[in-house]
């Protein structure tokens, strides 16, 4: 059974059919998430949302040709509207209590030093990433961490192949620019410490 075919029946409502579309995309689906959403936002949150959506609205859905980018449309917008929410209520607590770190700041539980090494390096690796533009990010982040094709990003984006290669080329190198540049950012700090 073909994708449109699938799309039609989850229309119509058989749960089935929206299971498989949403088992099919979910994993690309994830990465664009992670390359809109706010730093605090837990993508299995956001696949939630995005999952309760495309049932709810999929019968909206004109073309079932359209699929990938309906998709992409939903994740996108979930992930902004919750990076607005979590601005609202952060500027709520601190006019509360405007003493309160910042999520993620504190003790680490992880134990062992390889455990804190690998926390560290992709802690690093995420505030990198999150360094680069939205559109240059999304491609990267469904290239290397999705593993998908020019060919399949094309799909999800609606941009061409020829766009999609040059924002994942200019993108890796602009991450080893930010890697470099952070490097030499530390070691000039150690440099300056006193000993």
């Amino acid at each position: 059974m073909d994708e449109s075919d699938l799309v039609r029946r989850a229309a119509a409502g058989d749960p089935r059919a929206a299971e498989l579309i949403w088992k099919t995309h979910r994993r690309w689906i994830a990465a664009v998430l992670l390359a809109h959403k706010p730093r605090q936002a837990d993508v299995e949150d956001l696949l939630q949302e995005v999952a309760l959506a495309v049932v709810q609205k999929i019968n909206q859905l004109d073309d079932p040709a359209a699929l990938k980018p309906w998709l992409r449309m939903i994740a996108v917008n979930a992930a902004r509207a919750t990076g607005r929410k979590q601005t609202r209520r952060k500027g709520l607590l601190r006019l509360v209590r405007p003493n309160v770190p910042e999520e993620g700041e504190g003790t680490s539980d992880l134990t062992t030093d390889a455990g804190r090494q690998r926390q560290e390096r992709a802690r690093q690796l995420g505030s990198l990433i999150e360094q680069l533009p939205d559109a240059y990010r999304e491609c990267v982040l469904l290239r290397c961490a999705r593993g998908m094709s020019h060919k399949q990003i094309s799909e999800v984006t609606g941009l061409p192949e020829t766009t999609i290669e040059t924002r994942i080329a200019r993108g890796r190198r602009m991450l080893r620019e930010l890697a470099e540049t952070s490097q030499h950012t530390r070691g000039d700090r150690l440099a300056g410490s006193p000993s």
